[in-house]
């Protein structure tokens, strides 16, 4: 089979082996600025985007990618190269492959490259929205606190260089400012990560920067800015080599990067546009009034529970999340730590099948197909744990529920993040406070309560006895017994609960 190299002049020989684009993506305004394009975003919104444009030929909503940091010089690369195409490789639970190219995005800028072209583009007439995957650490606040941190050397740098900004905040405060000088309507800021109520979190950082880099913005953003939020899941590993290889023998396509996901896909959101919108609604998103409790199953359940697949899984010696899943001790503990410890505090769920949820999230977990990179789930994870994992340890301090199982996981945090499986292998741990972890856990294994004084990630819960002595006891148990054993005697002791 002939190699076809992935661009818009080979879209007509390409649509014989998978579907592409019914539409002309010539005649596509690009109404979506869209600020971090990778696998994620091109797995879950600029798929629901495609889907639309295919279904009713809206051309007001193509979407510009904008490749944020200097690390994403290869992504920006290979969509230039390919004219914004990639392929979407959907791996089913029966282990076939669904492939389409996907189109909608038509546009692509570089921001280190070219920062005022970036700032332009979003303070286009055109674009009514600009949404984000910028990773939860890239919102820039103080775990404990929520306060905005300008400590931040890229921080002080875009209050310094306003017209050469680095960060997510310097690019929206430049480009909002031109439209408010220009006369022009303002747009949504949409953000797209996981993170609680993270419309709010990106309108609240974003005015504490604009009060001190242009205080007087601050009003005009409150009445022309809206801030949905919204709730995102579909589970997307990093794209191999054998992705590619196997694209190209299977289906003849040369893509440098395509994508590839798992079958299950969600977008909940608070239909809070200022400037009109894309009908998502009519290719699978859902529109609500309040996103909170979608929001809170979803973190305290898929997000948590990756991360303690991730992290206890890794401490074994696996490297992907079904290899975890499908250890049976690792799997019934993470069965018991949602029932025991999470669903408690999630309260009403009006409409949901809470215990299918469940039931359906250890299935997706476990598609061998997908291969998620354990590495991948516990990158960033003093980011994620404050988001996934405490909420629901400090509710259930506040109940007087379990926090048992949590305790578990942190202690098994602490000790991987030594850097070291119990196989002797090295981790990699990917982690913008790795420095300041790398610390903490050989003070730790030592004194194993010194982990807890990571007050950026844990706060005063150092402070809770009930917390610390179950952290203290499954610290010196794993250090002792080992991961595995461990878990068989949690298990054992909390059938019941099962």
């Amino acid at each position: 089979m002939e190699n076809i190299k992935l661009n818009n002049s080979n879209l007509s020989k390409i649509s014989e082996r998978v579907l592409v684009p019914n539409y002309d993506r010539n005649d596509i305004k690009t109404g979506i600025v869209h600020v971090g394009i990778g696998g994620f975003h091109r797995a879950h919104q600029a798929l629901y985007t495609d889907l639309l444009l295919q279904n009713n030929n809206n051309k007001d909503w193509g979407i510009c990618g904008v490749a944020l940091l200097d690390f994403d010089t290869k992504i920006y690369n290979t969509l230039k190269e390919q004219d914004g195409l990639y392929t979407l490789i959907v791996k089913e639970l029966d282990g076939t492959h669904t492939k389409q190219v996907i189109g909608s995005i038509v546009d692509y800028l570089f921001a280190p490259e070219d920062p005022t072209k970036v700032i332009e583009k979003m303070a286009h007439s055109d674009v009514k929205i600009i949404t984000l995957t910028i990773t939860e650490g890239g919102y820039n606040y103080n775990e404990v606190t929520k306060d905005f941190n300008f400590e931040n050397p890229l921080i002080e740098h875009d209050l310094n260089n306003p017209q050469s900004p680095k960060t997510i905040y310097g690019y929206l405060t430049q480009a909002l400012k031109l439209r408010k000088e220009r006369g022009l309507k303002g747009c949504t800021i949409q953000s797209c990560d996981n993170i609680q109520e993270n419309g709010h979190m990106i309108k609240n950082m974003l005015l504490s920067y604009v009060k001190q880099a242009q205080p007087n913005l601050v009003n005009w953003i409150k009445k022309n800015v809206s801030f949905p939020n919204a709730m995102v899941d579909r589970i997307t590993p990093s794209t191999t080599q054998d992705d590619i290889d196997n694209l190209k023998k299977s289906s003849g396509i040369n893509d440098a990067w395509p994508v590839v996901c798992e079958p299950f896909k969600q977008w909940v959101i608070e239909d809070n546009f200022i400037q009109g919108r894309p009908a998502w609604e009519n290719v699978g998103a859902q529109f609500v009034t309040d996103v909170v409790p979608y929001e809170k199953m979803k973190l305290s359940l898929l997000n948590a529970g990756h991360s303690v697949l991730g992290i206890l899984g890794a401490l074994i010696g696996y490297k992907t999340i079904d290899q975890a899943v499908n250890n049976k001790n690792i799997s019934t503990f993470l069965h018991l730590y949602m029932n025991v410890e999470v669903t408690p505090t999630l309260g009403n769920l009006e409409g949901l099948d809470l215990d299918l949820y469940k039931k359906t999230l250890l299935e997706r977990f476990g598609n061998p197909n997908i291969k998620d990179q354990i590495e991948r789930i516990c990158s960033e994870s003093s980011s994620k744990i404050p988001i996934f994992i405490l909420p629901t340890v400090k509710t259930n301090l506040k109940s007087n529920g379990s926090v048992n199982l949590a305790a578990f996981v942190i202690a098994a945090w602490a000790i991987y993040s030594l850097g070291k499986n119990e196989k002797g292998e090295t981790l990699i741990i990917k982690d913008a406070n790795k420095l300041l972890l790398d610390v903490k856990a050989n003070i730790a294994s030592k004194k194993p309560a010194a982990f807890l004084e990571l007050d950026t990630v844990f706060g005063n819960l150092k402070n809770s006895d009930i917390f610390k002595e179950a952290y203290l006891k499954a610290y010196n148990n794993i250090t002792n017994n080992g991961v595995e054993k461990c878990l068989e005697e949690i298990n054992s002791n909390s059938l019941s609960h099962i």
